[in-house]
């Protein structure tokens, strides 16, 4: 059913659909693009959302790393979506800045755990969330590719991605992913330039970060995304208001 009600969100973003067509106008006459809100952990109820317009990445639980062992952490906080809501199954990544990762049969292992989760939240797709560093980057591929190798056929795989791994870093280039998704806002230090980077008309420059953009509710996009998908972040609890304004913003 999910199939038939969004087909041509494959070839928007992700490998499976959410839109019943990305050039499509609302009520309003505004072209609308696939939105995807982030549900994050704390309360959400979001009985208001329109399933054809609007799917969901709920953060399903988080993964921390620590002495060599990964320990799993699930949500604890209750959601609720309307029925037939497209679902993307979110785990955040937690690790020390100088841990390496995991080992490699630790790596399977917590592979094999996260690749069970779209199933258990009936989700087409999975979004990882680590901000690896340098020296975690061989353990992230890793997982990565250990975690695509166990996934359902048509199950979908997505990171979200720090904007400096868009804008020429090229490590995430041949990553074994649909999608990442460039991580534009709460940019620390580099945001005024990747402001300014915007500003000038450039855009990501790796393939990958081309299908979709993650911004945030309280803070202005850099830039006008007509052409991809948008991840939807708020600093607290979903609203109608709040979607509604969120909507009027990145289409004004």
């Amino acid at each position: 059913m999910i199939q038939r009600t969004f087909p041509i969100f494959a070839i928007c973003v992700l490998a499976s659909a959410l839109l019943a067509a990305c050039g499509a106008s609302d009520r309003f006459g505004v072209a609308r693009r696939p939105i995807v809100l982030w549900a994050w952990e704390r309360p959400e109820r979001l009985a208001f959302i329109d399933p054809e317009k609007t799917a969901v990445a709920l953060f399903t639980g988080a993964v921390r790393i620590e002495g060599g062992a990964a320990r799993f952490l699930p949500r604890r906080q209750p959601i609720a979506w309307p029925e037939g809501t497209v679902r993307l199954a979110v785990v955040r990544i937690e690790a020390a800045r100088g841990a390496p990762g995991l080992g490699a049969a630790a790596t399977a292992e917590l592979a094999a755990r996260i690749a069970a989760i779209p199933g258990r939240w009936r989700a087409i797709g999975l979004q990882i969330d680590f901000d690896a560093t340098t020296a975690q980057r061989a353990f992230y591929r890793a997982l990565l590719t250990e975690v695509r190798r166990r996934l359902p056929s048509g199950t979908s795989l997505s990171i979200t991605a720090l904007a400096s791994w868009c804008l020429g870093d090229p490590w995430i280039a041949d990553l074994p992913v649909d999608e990442a998704v460039p991580m534009l806002f709460r940019m620390g230090s580099e945001g005024e330039s990747i402001r300014g980077h915007f500003a000038r008309g450039r855009d990501v420059s790796i393939p990958l970060c081309r299908k979709s953009v993650g911004l945030a509710t309280d803070e202005v996009a850099p830039a006008k995304f007509v052409d991809r998908a948008v991840y939807l972040f708020p600093p607290r609890p979903w609203t109608r208001h709040a979607l509604l304004s969120a909507l009027q913003e990145i289409d004004r």
